[in-house]
C-alpha cells in the first residue's frame, strides 16, 4: 500500500513510521488514522523486523485530532458516525498488537491523540522539548481510543486525572520523572538514541522478546477492553452537550466559557 499521510521504512530489523503531515504538527484525521492501522498490522507479516520506531516528522511528535476534519463525521447517519468514531481506537489497538517492540521517538507537542499514539508504545524516548496534554478536557468531551488506561498505566490515578481531567501540560524534566518518558535526550540526539534503544531490542532472541511484551501487555491491561468499550458512545453523548457547546466556543473566541452541567 501506498500511504500519503505517513512513511514506512526498514532497515535490517528495525522499521520506522513517522507521521508525515508536517504541516499540520501531524494531526490525525480519519484517512491518517486507517493508514497508521494499516501499517502497524502490516508489520505482523515482517518476520525479520524486531523493532518498529514511531516518529513525527517536522517540529512535533503529533498534535492530536485535526479539528478541521470534525465536520465530515457529522455529514453521515448516527450509526455510521459512531463507526467512523472508532477509527482512533482501531489505530491505537493495532499499535498495541504490534509484536514487536515499540519505540516512540517524541519530539515537541504529543497532543491528545498523539499522546495516545506515545502511550501506545512499549517505550518513549524524548527531546528536550517534549510536552504531552489531553486538552480533550478544554473542548468539552472525553478521552476516547480506549487510551486512559495507557495513561493511568504509566502515571498512577492521581497524575492522570492531573493530566485527562486537569487538561494540564506537562513538560520533559516531569514526563521523566513520572515515568511516561524512558530516556530524555537532546533534538539532536533523539533519532540515534531511538535507534540505539531499537537495536538493542532487536539483538534479542524474538519469539522470547515478543512472547514476554505480549504477556506484559495482557496483564497491564487485562480489565481495559471489559470497562473502556463504551468511550466512543461516551463522546457522542459529551459532544451533544451544552457545555461542548460553550467549550468550543470558548476556545475559537479565547474567552472563559461559563459551564452549567447541560
Amino acid at each position: 500500500m501506498t500511504y500519503e499521510h505517513l512513511k514506512l521504512t526498514h532497515d535490517g530489523h528495525i522499521a520506522t513510521v513517522e507521521l508525515h503531515r508536517p504541516d499540520k504538527a501531524n494531526a490525525l484525521h480519519y484517512d491518517h488514522l486507517a493508514e497508521i492501522e494499516h501499517a502497524a498490522q502490516s508489520l505482523r507479516d515482517h518476520a525479520e523486523i524486531r523493532a518498529v520506531i514511531f516518529a513525527g516528522a517536522g517540529k512535533h511528535f503529533c498534535s492530536g485530532a485535526d479539528l478541521t476534519d470534525a465536520g465530515e463525521a457529522y455529514k453521515v447517519s448516527l450509526v455510521q458516525r459512531r463507526r467512523r468514531m472508532r477509527i482512533g481506537e482501531r489505530a491505537i489497538e493495532a499499535i498495541l498488537d504490534i509484536d514487536q517492540i515499540t519505540i516512540a521517538a517524541w519530539q515537541g507537542g504529543a497532543m491528545g491523540g498523539g499522546a495516545c499514539i506515545a502511550t501506545a508504545c512499549d517505550f518513549r524516548i524524548g527531546a528536550e522539548n517534549c510536552f504531552m496534554q489531553y486538552p480533550e478536557i478544554d473542548i468539552g468531551v472525553n478521552l476516547m481510543w480506549k487510551s486512559l488506561p495507557l495513561i493511568v498505566n504509566l502515571v498512577g490515578p492521581a497524575r492522570a486525572k492531573r493530566l485527562v481531567a486537569g487538561g494540564e501540560r506537562i513538560h520533559s524534566d516531569t514526563l521523566l520523572a513520572w515515568g511516561v518518558l524512558d530516556e530524555c535526550v537532546t533534538s539532536a540526539e533523539l533519532r540515534p538514541a531511538a535507534e540505539r534503544m531499537a537495536a538493542h531490542y532487536a539483538a534479542k532472541p524474538p519469539i522470547a522478546a515478543q512472547m514476554i511484551k505480549r504477556s506484559t501487555n495482557q496483564i497491564a491491561n487485562a480489565l481495559n477492553h471489559a470497562i473502556m468499550h463504551m468511550d466512543a458512545d461516551q463522546n457522542l453523548f459529551t459532544a451533544s452537550t451544552e457545555d461542548r457547546a460553550a467549550a468550543i466556543k470558548a476556545y475559537l473566541d479565547k474567552s472563559t466559557p461559563e459551564f452549567t452541567g447541560n
